[in-house]
């Protein structure tokens, strides 16, 4: 539950002195010998580098080890005796990798440094509470507290008479100058004490704001700051408008500026940003987020299981190399697979605010991390190309979320290279890559018209999203006046996705029954007409589910992975994934499968059970994990603590092993000898008694059309 602890020692010369020799003498009950030489590496170089890299390797192997159910230990340590100490963690607890911790500059812990008291307090929390040192801890709260200003600022700002669009495009300026001279990439405060100075002249804020966000687009000195800033662009500092603010708001301003912006994490930061500059989302501010913990269940078995599958090929056939001297052939094979890993691109047709991007982004920073330490131990210490932002896609429908999702990425990818390498070298700092595509991922139409009645006015539909405060609790409730307007759509066909090696998401829950009151009619017939070998009876994830599933199968794409409601076990949406696992030439396999996994419907807060699927191409066997156990976390960061029971074998479409029983066939013997009996859908079947007798009911047995309705019990009981 703590850490593997793995032991080298390393020595200052090459040849043992007098004292050593003795020791080592003792030690072993042998006699000393002159030309023994104690030690596995002398320290410093670059033997020394690989002996240490090795044996991380050799305690994450003890990691990989230990039991499932057990659980991966959060940190390992790797010690030189005498001289230092190396932290790495990995607080999801999956083995997907364990990093330098706290971050790569300061996590090697020398004699020397055990005279600090907190280095001291470090190590102890590592043996007593080492969950305590998780760093998303602290995050959730800073990011939580940093929403929050921002949110009381965006409804101070629209209350001015400010459009919401505009609100929030000069608040993701503002946080993102925030983030900026937190990390060091603009003076350190520069952007906060420039605030703090125009208190009691509010309206001198606005011209600062405007003239520094020229020089960030552009690259410059700064009047503002009075200091030389570099190029950021990126599309973000395209337009330099700032609001005029009064002392209260500028106040609300300076307490976001002063929170620590190197603690937000990015994972949930995207969603409580977005409902912060979303009015009819801003009451959810306090509600539960996805947890990261929830996101990495999925994106690992998609993208990083296959992803380090092909890294410990590459990291064997290096050693061997290295074995054989062959360090330049070494060094040409790590290069080959981080080139590789540089050009994986992971999409998500339902990006959101971009979780599920960010994570795929952070844990493959972590992969390249692992290959540039080897390279480095191998005297390569110049890397090309780098992951980044430009290898991640999304496709949203809501343009804000996209917006957001962008800058989720970009603070992520430079939080990881400030930590890693203390510097961001690239100009301009922020690439405008226009990966996130605003637009519908499963419908496309030539044109769209909005629908008309009979007597000519348009039709609408009840928008359930737009909230109002109600008179009797005070609460937010959807307020019954909203409307949306419905469209009719020429030639509608399947929605493009751009190319991707992994696609991987949380695709809308709407299920069948509620697609027209949802999208209304215009645009549930025409996905019908699109996707004319679906079901109407599937819901709307099932959409994402098909497209995805038909990518995969002709690999185009490697795998892919979706949350869905747990109901895609029920007959109907079943149906689609036998169309797809059951094909005799491109069969698609289940590689993991979740039937029944705790989850948070972030959109109401509603708790909700959800299955998570992984498909690829071919016929092979797949690992279903079952939940054998649930328990409440103390904090919203790890959602609920699960615990799971795995099993191997084929996956069927009912997401269970064993039996095919979902694939059972009905018996021609047994036709006519059985009924399943009737099945109402809908309270409009059922009438009162008194209603019913003046139908006929017990008074006209011959003409009558109304039955008693009877179910198995009242057959086997009455």
């Amino acid at each position: 539950d703590c850490f593997i602890w793995e032991a080298k020692q390393g020595s200052h010369k090459s040849k043992p002195d007098e004292n050593q020799l003795e020791m080592l003498a003792k030690a072993t009950e042998q006699p000393p010998r002159g030309k023994r030489q104690v030690g596995h590496a002398v320290r410093g170089t670059g033997k020394w580098d690989s002996v240490m890299y090795a044996a991380k390797t050799q305690a994450d192997n003890y990691a990989r080890a230990i039991a499932r159910e057990d659980g991966w230990p959060p940190f390992i340590l790797v010690c030189d005796v005498g001289h230092v100490i190396e932290v790495f963690a990995d607080f999801s607890r999956q083995g997907q990798g364990y990093t330098p911790f706290p971050d790569p500059k300061s996590n090697r812990i020398y004699l020397e440094d055990l005279r600090d008291a907190d280095i001291r307090e470090r190590l102890r929390t590592i043996w007593t509470a080492p969950l305590n040192l998780n760093p998303a801890l602290v995050s959730a709260q800073v990011t939580r507290k940093i929403a929050d200003h921002l949110a009381k600022l965006a409804a101070s700002l629209e209350d001015d008479g400010h459009e919401s669009k505009t609100v929030a495009s000069y608040l993701m300026r503002c946080l993102f100058t925030m983030f900026a001279e937190d990390v060091g990439l603009i003076p350190e405060r520069a952007f906060t004490d420039m605030l703090i100075a125009q208190r009691g002249n509010p309206a001198n804020a606005a011209p600062n704001m405007e003239e520094l966000w020229g020089k960030m687009d552009t690259g410059g000195f700064s009047l503002a700051l009075q200091t030389q800033v570099r190029r950021f662009n990126g599309g973000l500092f395209k337009d330099t408008t700032a609001l005029p603010l009064a002392n209260e708001q500028l106040g609300v301003l300076i307490q976001a500026a002063e929170a620590d912006w190197r603690q937000v994490e990015p994972a949930i930061f995207g969603t409580l940003l977005e409902r912060a500059l979303d009015a009819r989302n801003r009451h959810k501010l306090g509600a539960h987020f996805t947890p990261r913990s929830y996101v990495e269940r999925l994106v690992i078995p998609t993208v990083i299981e296959p992803l380090r599958a092909d890294w410990e090929n590459a990291e064997i056939t290096a050693r061997m190399l290295h074995d054989q001297g062959k360090d330049k052939e070494a060094v040409e094979v790590l290069r080959a697979f981080h080139d590789t890993l540089c050009h994986t691109r992971v999409l998500d047709p339902a990006c959101g605010s971009g979780n599920f991007l960010y994570v795929s982004l952070e844990l493959m920073k972590r992969l390249e991390g692992e290959v540039l330490e080897l390279l480095a131990s191998l005297g390569d210490t110049t890397p090309i190309l780098t992951v980044s932002p430009k290898q991640f896609l999304g496709l949203e429908l809501n343009p804000w979320a996209a917006e957001v999702a962008d800058l989720v990425l970009w603070i992520g990818y430079l939080q990881w290279h400030l930590k890693t390498f203390n510097r961001v070298e690239q100009e301009p700092i922020l690439q405008d890559y226009k990966t996130i595509e605003c637009r519908d991922a499963v419908l496309e139409w030539d044109s769209r018209t909005p629908r008309i009645d009979e007597a000519g006015r348009p039709v609408t539909l009840w928008d359930r999203q737009t909230t109002i405060t109600s008179n009797v609790t005070g609460e937010q409730v959807p307020d019954p006046e909203a409307r949306i307007q419905v469209y009719d759509y020429e030639n509608p066909k399947p929605a493009s996705w751009p190319q991707a090696d992994f696609i991987v998401g949380n695709p809308p829950f709407i299920g069948a029954v509620k697609l027209r009151d949802s999208l209304g009619e215009g645009e549930a017939e025409a996905l019908w007409v699109a996707y004319p070998q679906m079901p109407q009876s599937a819901d709307l994830v099932m959409f994402w589910w098909h497209k995805a599933a038909e990518l995969t199968r002709a690999r185009k794409t490697q795998a892919f992975g979706f949350i869905t409601t747990n109901s895609i076990r029920q007959t109907f949406n079943r149906r689609v994934l036998e169309s797809h696992l059951n094909d005799p030439k491109k069969p698609l396999s289940l590689t993991m499968a979740i039937p029944d996994h705790p989850w948070v419907d972030t959109l109401y807060g509603a708790a909700v059970r959800i299955a998570m699927t992984v498909g690829i191409a071919g016929s092979v066997e797949g690992g279903l994990l079952t939940v054998a156990k649930e328990s409440k976390a103390e904090n919203d960061v790890n959602g609920r603590i699960v615990g799971f029971e795995k099993r191997r074998g084929k996956i069927f479409s009912n997401l269970q092993i064993g039996p095919n029983v979902a694939g059972a066939l009905p018996l021609k013997s047994n036709e006519d000898m059985s009924f399943r009996g009737v099945i109402t859908v809908g309270d409009g079947f059922y009438i009162s008694s008194e209603k019913a007798l003046s139908l006929g009911y017990k008074t006209d047995k011959e003409n009558g059309v109304i039955r008693a309705y009877m179910n198995g019990d009242d057959l086997k009981r009455n």
